[in-house]
């Protein structure tokens, strides 16, 4: 078994979703095994980051030089997501705009109770998990139609 490249796949989701299955395409996963490591790293990070997450936003406070800007494009991006849409709205951009280290720390910035964070995480990673991970082997298979 390839645990060496799962674990790689696995690693690369947990940074930026979108990294998982295209590391699964290079290192020759199918796209099952690609989706399934994809939804591990996902909410291997998600679980991590709930549960440090907190202690890791008054380190970075600690240090901080400068104090951040109240109302930058991504800050106000996700306060209308979690105005509109909530935690479920938070779960479902994670993949595609916030990174599992992002979105789980926007999730703990508007005080989401962690097993909350973690249900609406899962459901998200099971679902882009495989939709992404599907469409771009999809996408990866077109190149032979133009080289």
């Amino acid at each position: 078994m390839p645990f060496g490249k799962y674990f790689t796949v696995i690693l690369a989701t947990a940074i930026k979703f979108f990294n998982g299955p295209i590391a699964g395409i290079f290192l020759g996963l199918t796209w099952q095994e690609t989706a399934i490591c994809s939804i591990i790293g996902m909410m291997s990070m998600v679980t991590i980051m709930s549960f440090l997450g907190r202690e890791i936003q008054k380190l970075m406070a600690k240090y901080r030089k400068t104090e951040p800007k109240l109302f930058s494009k991504r800050s106000r991006f996700a306060v209308k997501i979690w105005q509109k849409l909530g935690i479920w709205g938070i779960a479902c951009f994670t993949p595609l705009f916030f990174t599992p280290i992002g979105g789980t720390l926007l999730a703990l910035s508007f005080k989401v109770p962690i097993p909350k964070i973690l249900f609406s995480m899962l459901v998200f990673a099971l679902f882009w998990g495989v939709i992404m991970t599907f469409l771009i082997f999809q996408m990866s298979e077109l190149k032979h139609f133009f080289i």
